[in-house]
């Protein structure tokens, strides 16, 4: 299995760009199953999607030794810079569906120390940049895991294009002191699925869809469609479990039992 991979991510090493035009397959999943493990697709073949899934130190304030972290899968790999050094990078990307995403974020400071939150979206393509959405959002009042919503008035995810997103926070622990820009940054990727997934999304429950998009490498929609049972059912433990596992399968556990809050809607700045 493991030199089936590594052939398949070699053939895409040598057939892609920025473009990464991977079509999904349906996978059988038990969607009776009380927890639920993100299955990861074959990571980006080039170094676009390098990023910062967290801060890189304690930022202080009422964090405590906790920094702003993105709720999205990492990948480790290495390139060679020449013919003696070899680099390592850390990919933060993941699949969606959908044409105006969700995004979330671990948020770590009371509302009394944010200045501000900014979201930034940039279309990647042929090594350029091009921003199509930029927001300021209402701060959390305390700390946990918000969400950021693409609108539907904005422009619509392209299949098969990179795009790279960037979340900001300015924190300001005192009037006499500087703000301090604690934030994450990397990728996300609208891609084809087959027709046999296709249909078994039609027919599934949500309940059953975080488990077919997480099987099948689609970790936006996984994790978004999770939180919206979450939220409408707080209580329940079922659900607490299956984030949980979510979480802890790409390396989240830290933060796995933090508050999911509905809040933070964009305003004007």
């Amino acid at each position: 299995m493991k030199i089936l991979q590594l052939t398949i991510a070699l053939g895409i090493l040598l057939t892609s760009n920025i473009s990464y035009p991977l079509k999904l397959q349906a996978l059988p999943v038990n969607h009776h199953l009380a927890s639920v493990k993100f299955i990861p697709p074959p990571p980006p073949p080039d170094r676009s999607a390098a990023g910062s899934r967290s801060g890189a130190a304690s930022r202080g304030c009422d964090a405590g030794s906790q920094t702003v972290t993105a709720l999205v899968p990492t990948y480790q790999q290495t390139i060679n810079q020449d013919q003696q050094a070899v680099v390592p990078i850390t990919q933060v990307w993941g699949l969606t569906n959908a044409e105006h995403p969700d995004f979330f974020f671990f948020v770590p400071y009371n509302a009394s120390s944010i200045a501000n939150i900014e979201f930034v979206l940039q279309e990647q393509t042929q090594n350029k940049s091009k921003t199509v959405y930029r927001t300021y959002l209402t701060p959390p009042e305390s700390p946990g895991i918000m969400s950021v919503h693409l609108p539907p008035g904005e422009a619509s995810l392209q299949v098969g294009t990179m795009y790279h997103w960037f979340f900001k926070v300015r924190v300001q622990c005192s009037q006499k002191l500087p703000l301090k820009l604690d934030y994450a940054e990397g990728w996300v990727q609208r891609v084809n699925q087959n027709s046999t997934l296709t249909e078994q999304l039609k027919q599934a429950e949500l309940q059953q869809k975080v488990t077919l998009y997480a099987t099948n490498g689609v970790w936006y929609d996984a994790i978004a469609s999770l939180a919206e049972l979450r939220l409408t059912n707080p209580e329940n433990e079922s659900l607490l479990t299956k984030w949980t596992t979510l979480l802890h399968s790409v390396g989240l556990e830290e933060i796995a039992n933090q508050p999911l809050i509905n809040c933070c809607k964009p305003r004007t700045q």
